[in-house]
């Protein structure tokens, strides 16, 4: 099938959206008059109590009943970071209802494994019914509620396919995890962890959409290209451990001891990819400026977030925070040996 095809089916599906990066313009609350981008910044142990403070810490308001859909890291049901921990996700919910947020909805896609299986060794079902959160197994979704997203300088072949109740959404919240990707990708974190949102196939449509991003040399730029698709509410990153090599299901493990948060998905990647050069990580992950990753390199290129690593604001509320927070200042910043602590 030709791209003018895909796009015929598509617009026959439910219609095909053209996204232009001149409309991605900027919803960040957390942005600052200088253009910055906060990044909370909680060194801890505890991710019930990590999350909440770095919530607190951004100073988001209130979510005024809003309904928001939650985008957690199931690509597969590896212990964390190889997959979002239950309590990660739990205490990220009931943040979000002590903020005034109104209907939750989780959804995902998994890479590795049966989405629904995966969903259920990870308790969403449970936690959906404790917590009063609708669960949405996107393989489970029917032709009509895809949306299809092209862009026009775009590197996917035949675009991609977006839930139409993420779209749809009164707010987008995601959680990621720390880690590498040995596939391609080189690291895995809220760009990343974006790829759960795109189909593997639509129902009446043969094309493999995942196929096509694993094997192209543009993955990367792939990747950061869905992101275009959609503005997050919030992010919430647990960094408490990382894999420094392998990823996204297994890898070498550090205790990195730190839950990030924001809004800005290139901010909170490049502190990410920060953390994992303090660490010492791949050479693909350590090779050149931080904002030279192509993943990041292209989101920036398509406005979705900061340009450069003087856009980020590290915030932090104790001191065993802000002395973290100025170790991972200097690997932003480039500065000599501040990276490859290990």
């Amino acid at each position: 099938m030709n791209r003018r095809d895909f796009i015929k089916n598509a617009s026959a599906a439910g219609g095909a959206l053209l996204v232009a990066p001149s409309l991605l313009h900027s919803l960040d609350r957390t942005k600052l008059q200088n253009g910055a981008a906060r990044v909370a910044l909680v060194k801890t142990t505890d991710r019930e109590s990590g999350v909440a403070r770095a919530i607190d810490l951004l100073e988001l308001g209130k979510f005024g009943k809003k309904d928001l859909f939650i985008k957690p890291n199931f690509n597969s049901a590896d212990t964390t970071p190889g997959s979002t921990s239950e309590q990660t996700l739990a205490a990220l919910m009931k943040k979000l209802k002590a903020l005034g947020a109104g209907p939750l909805t989780i959804g995902d896609r998994s890479g590795m494994g049966n989405t629904r299986e995966v969903m259920e060794k990870k308790s969403a079902f449970t936690l959906g019914k404790e917590l009063e959160a609708k669960v949405v197994v996107f393989d489970e979704l029917t032709a009509g509620d895809w949306e299809h997203i092209a862009l026009p300088d775009g590197h996917w072949q035949q675009g991609f396919a977006i839930p139409r109740i993420v779209r749809n959404a009164g707010g987008i919240v995601q959680t990621c995890c720390l880690k590498t990707h040995r596939f391609g990708g080189h690291f895995t974190l809220s760009l990343k962890n974006s790829v759960g949102l795109a189909a593997k196939t639509v129902p009446g449509n043969a094309y493999n959409f995942m196929r096509e991003l694993h094997s192209s040399p543009n993955q990367r730029r792939m990747i950061a290209e869905i992101n275009s698709a959609y503005r997050p509410d919030l992010i919430v990153l647990d960094g408490i451990q990382a894999f420094v090599d392998g990823g996204p299901d297994q890898g070498k493990l550090v205790n990195s001891q730190l839950v990030l948060a924001g809004t800005d998905r290139i901010a909170i990647d490049a502190v990410g990819v920060a953390v994992l050069r303090h660490f010492g990580t791949t050479p693909e992950v350590s090779r050149g400026a931080i904002f030279e990753q192509e993943q990041i390199a292209r989101a920036v290129q398509l406005g979705i977030g900061i340009s450069g690593p003087q856009q980020i604001e590290l915030v932090t509320g104790d001191p065993e925070s802000a002395e973290y927070a100025k170790l991972v200042r200097a690997v932003l910043d480039g500065a000599p040996g501040a990276a490859a602590r290990n």
